[in-house]
């Protein structure tokens, strides 16, 4: 993915290696500077789609706030089940309980990203949604999963593409969106506050998304 204005700078306000992964991938040029804000509950009756929105953005404005110039991307990515929202295990028991509780059903994934440019203030939000139909795994592999470390720092307590523990059968919408950033759909933002990018080399795993149209930047559902 190429950036028309390739003197800006490009931030991403995460420290998630799956989100840096797939910048790479994509050719991306960025730095990266992690926000220290802390993800708190949802507030009373906020869907979930508000949420992660808000939280990307609050993410994207903490680090855009200390840069004089430069276009930040923030992103937050939540799962959920039945009208509840997930977002990381805080314990080995609460990852074991996600696990159990996502087993052999369908659940949402939602990706909130905020681009904010530094100079001129300008921000801009979306909401990815994608659904996952888990397979039925055993309680001895949730065991070894969780006893792996893996699940401590990913929404719902799983990692998508995990080779060992493929906890899905089968993902509708953006994969990308679930691993933790929407390609196509981060290309459209950025272009809407004024860097555009046009998706390009896109990482291996872009072919099993049905969401997006590579090529296009339209992915995604704009908020």
């Amino acid at each position: 993915m190429s950036c028309a204005d390739g003197d800006r700078r490009l931030v991403l306000a995460s420290g998630s290696p799956r989100r840096r992964e797939i910048m790479e991938s994509a050719g991306l040029a960025f730095e990266v500077v992690v926000s220290d804000v802390t993800e708190g509950p949802p507030a009373a009756a906020e869907r979930a789609e508000h949420y992660a929105a808000r939280m990307a953005r609050e993410k994207a404005s903490t680090v855009s706030g200390r840069l004089e110039e430069g276009v930040v991307l923030g992103a937050d990515t939540v799962v959920v089940v039945e009208g509840a929202i997930l977002g990381k295990p805080a314990s080995s028991s609460e990852a074991v309980e996600m696990l159990c509780r996502l087993r052999a059903r369908d659940h949402e994934v939602i990706t909130g990203l905020a681009a904010v440019d530094s100079q001129t203030g300008r921000a801009k939000t979306v909401a990815v949604t994608s659904t996952v139909h888990m397979r039925r795994y055993g309680d001895d592999e949730i065991a070894a999963y969780v006893a792996s470390g893996e699940p401590f720092d990913k929404a719902g307590g799983y990692a998508v593409q995990d080779l060992h523990f493929r906890p899905a059968r089968r993902v509708e919408g953006c994969y990308l969106n679930v691993v933790g950033l929407p390609l196509c759909s981060a290309a459209d933002l950025l272009g809407r506050v004024g860097l555009p990018c046009v998706p390009g080399r896109m990482s291996d795993q872009s072919g099993r998304c049905q969401g997006c149209r590579p090529g296009d930047g339209q992915g995604g559902e704009r908020r």
